[in-house]
């Protein structure tokens, strides 16, 4: 199996980069944006590049203000809880600890939900291992985001020290990010819409509804432009992009499936597997999945997905939670342990996780004063 991997756009800027770069910028220190009294970073959830290039007659104002150079990088995996933590702490998966959507705790055998395992206990103490930038920041830090995510145990983890306004309204939130950018030199504001992400998921990113909830984010987009101050700064952009998979290309881990001979536990996602080896069979499960799988997927084991760096430089204490075998889908597939009663993510039509362009390539939309370069 050759662990060529794709190549990464000359001019997509790292997803970790952007909110450092922002503080930067208001003090006249970026390296890739002007100054700004005031900053919104504008997160779109699962709004990725090609996504929106391909239905960018129904996103006319983020379309016109787009150039080739538009463009960032997100972490791998290509999940939301990855991602969002990389996005809020500046640093990437090896270093903050977040590995995926589902990981194992290490010593133990249990594989936790990393968006929602906060509230069941499942995550100990200083789980998320990077400080939130939030709390490193001299000047003032917002959040503007739907009211359910207010104090949940994965918005503390990456948000600590930022006040929190809940709106379930979107033009309502853009509104309320604008202002406090207005009133607040020095500042910084993340502003969240989730809707679009959700949509995906449950109809596909090629669905009339899909489409219909881009035109809501363009928009609200180009409500935020207007809204903006001469000297505040804004950029949109993404955690993720999506990739479609129908059910008829869902690979099924059954009871007595070869696949999961010496696989004890399996947390990941969809496009991205994390297989916890029995002890001592790593290697083979490695060899067996790298036998079946490599035409559609890249298989590397631990130490080989190290070497590539996707997930940055790894922590000791961070090294356990990834799989000793990882599995990312190249084509439109997605794997299920179908052991489980729980369906219902076998519903899902939009997917990501994995390294494909589609998934990780994500929208960099620089508005209002950091259009000035």
């Amino acid at each position: 199996m050759s662990l060529s991997l794709p190549a990464e756009s000359a001019h997509a800027r790292s997803l970790t980069d952007v909110v450092p770069q922002m503080l930067r910028a208001l003090s006249s220190e970026s390296d890739w944006l002007p100054p700004a009294r005031s900053a919104i970073v504008f997160v779109i959830d699962g709004l990725g590049a090609s996504n929106l290039s391909a239905r960018a007659g129904h996103a006319r104002f983020l379309s016109s203000m787009s150039s080739k150079k538009s463009i960032g990088r997100t972490v791998f995996p290509s999940t939301t809880a990855s991602a969002l933590t990389s996005l809020l702490t500046g640093t990437h998966p090896g270093t903050h600890g977040i590995v995926g959507y589902r990981a194992r705790v290490p010593g133990t055998d249990r594989v936790v939900n990393q968006l929602r395992g906060w509230e069941q206990g499942g995550l100990p103490e200083g789980w998320q291992r990077a400080t939130p930038l939030a709390e490193r920041t001299d000047g003032p830090f917002f959040v503007v985001s739907k009211k359910e995510y207010a104090g949940t145990g994965f918005t503390r983890a990456t948000q600590e020290g930022a006040e929190f306004t809940g709106v379930d309204d979107l033009l309502e939130r853009v509104r309320i990010a604008a202002h406090l950018a207005h009133r607040h030199p020095g500042s910084l504001t993340y502003l969240y819409a989730p809707e679009l992400d959700g949509v995906g998921h449950q109809r596909g990113w090629e669905s009339g509804e899909w489409v219909a909830a881009l035109e809501s984010m363009d928009a609200a987009a180009a409500a935020l432009a207007a809204e903006l101050a001469p000297d505040v700064g804004a950029l949109v952009t993404a955690d993720h992009g999506m990739v479609d998979v129908p059910r008829h290309r869902h690979v099924l881990l059954g009871e007595g499936h070869p696949l999961l001979d010496g696989v004890r536990l399996i947390g990941g996602e969809p496009r991205t597997l994390h297989l916890y080896a029995e002890p001592g069979r790593a290697h083979e499960v490695a060899a067996r999945w790298k036998d079946s799988e490599s035409g559609r997927a890249w298989v590397l084991t631990r130490a080989e997905l190290r070497e590539t760096g996707l997930l940055g430089d790894v922590h000791p204490d961070v090294n356990d939670r990834v799989g000793d075998v990882v599995v990312a889908a190249r084509t439109s597939i997605a794997y299920y342990d179908d052991r489980l009663s729980d369906k219902g993510p076998q519903r899902m039509i939009g997917q990501h996780g994995s390294l494909t362009h589609e998934e990780r390539t994500v929208p960099l939309i620089r508005l209002g004063a950091f259009r000035n370069v």
